[in-house]
């Protein structure tokens, strides 16, 4: 019986890419002078009997593992750099907090306040898709990992599991349940606003993972398109053998340790 494939996800950096399974992860990235850096371990885990219980929280919980990941690949791969590291991006996000606050406390009708304020909220998001090297190395990972799927028959660079998918129902979940929040009383609202960013995230996943699991459906694939065509307009770009080398790299480190040899 054929064995099926590890489900894999990634993260492009500005020098390398970022494989992860269900147990482990792997990084590789290329110096300045070429040289090949990889390293790889095993993922931190949250909360898995509310995972399997709540699936409404599986969203923020694999958030939260993401975010505990970082440091993670830090310490082990020092030279790894992060794409919102970049000081564009860095800037565009004090000045989107700043400026959300302020058309928080505009005189703008509510539904319209709260639109341009997520709009705002995600430019930090779409700075750190695209920078010098990034959109190749998002397309090498996806590649990398959509040729592993398809049994070595090379991948486009465009991956349907990409988390550009989650923009499109992000900003509408968030939205929504930030108009939600506007409307409680001034003392709940902060408490308000992050309990529905995390129903927002939790219902986005599951809108994501039925997208994902469902690819031949008509509303699957209209609410799939505009990640889709994010992924091929703006994020990802073909990438150059020594990029598709990094990303092949990191892929076979994170299934060596997902695929032990029996």
């Amino acid at each position: 019986m054929e064995e099926k494939p590890v489900r894999l996800g990634g993260m492009a950096l500005q020098n390398g890419v970022l494989v992860h399974g269900r147990t482990s992860w792997a990084c590789a990235v290329r110096d300045t002078d070429g040289t090949l850096h990889v390293s790889s371990g095993r993922k931190p885990h949250f909360a898995p009997e509310a995972r399997s219980r709540m699936p409404i929280l599986r969203g923020p919980i694999a958030l939260a593992e993401a975010f505990a990941l970082l440091p993670m690949v830090r310490r082990a791969l020092p030279r790894a750099r992060f794409p919102f590291e970049r000081p564009a991006v860095l800037g565009s996000i004090a000045a989107t907090t700043v400026a959300a606050r302020a058309l928080r406390r505009s005189s703008l009708p509510a539904g319209a306040r709260e639109l341009v304020a997520v709009g705002v909220a995600f430019v930090p998001a779409l700075l750190s898709l695209r920078g010098p090297d990034l959109a190749a190395y998002h397309g090498a990972e996806h590649i990398s990992i959509g040729t592993y799927e398809n049994g070595g028959t090379r991948a486009p660079k465009e991956h349907p599991r990409c988390g550009s998918q989650l923009i499109a129902p992000m900003v509408v979940s968030s939205l929504a349940a930030n108009v939600v929040a506007s409307r409680a009383p001034a003392g709940t609202r902060a408490v308000a606003r992050v309990l529905g960013l995390v129903a927002a995230v939790g219902g986005s996943v599951e809108l994501f993972s039925w997208v994902a699991r469902n690819p031949e459906n008509r509303a699957a694939r209209a609410l799939a398109r505009p990640g889709f065509e994010l992924q091929r307009r703006f994020s990802t770009a073909e990438p150059s053998e020594s990029q598709l080398e990094v990303a092949n790299a990191a892929r076979d480190a994170c299934l060596a340790l997902e695929q032990p040899p029996s």
